[in-house]
């Protein structure tokens, strides 16, 4: 149902993303991404290392790095899918915002909800 190859959206070394291989309707779930939680006080190791830049918010006391295709979704405003966090099963599980279509790049929005608009975090200091 998805994979990942290049990405035009960005120019460098590691410009891949996620792509429907399928056409996915909207509300639709294509993917549940197992994560590794670790507490948040040993967080300050992981942003030392480019996993930093990664890796997801879990619950007040946690954070997550995300297998799967979790961590290749790229960033945009305008998301074509969104995720939930499944705490029951330690996933996070992707759904399609709206039609996606075969071919078509998956697109997040790293600020968690798809409207919020805020800088992201690697862009608040430029």
């Amino acid at each position: 149902m998805i994979e990942v190859k290049n990405s035009n959206i960005s120019e460098g070394e590691f410009n891949r993303g996620v792509f429907a291989t399928e056409n996915i309707p909207k509300g639709q779930l294509f993917h549940k991404a197992p994560v590794v939680p670790y507490p948040n006080e040993q967080h300050e190791y992981i942003e030392k290392t480019i996993l930093g830049d990664y890796v997801y918010e879990y619950g007040i006391n946690h954070t997550a790095i995300v297998l799967g295709y979790g961590m290749l979704f790229n960033h945009s405003y305008e998301p074509n899918a969104t995720y939930e966090i499944n705490f029951d099963n330690h996933t996070f599980d992707y759904y399609a915002y709206k039609d996606i279509k075969k071919g078509e790049e998956i697109f997040i929005n790293y600020n968690g909800d798809v409207d919020d608009n805020e800088p992201l975090w690697f862009n608040k200091n430029t």
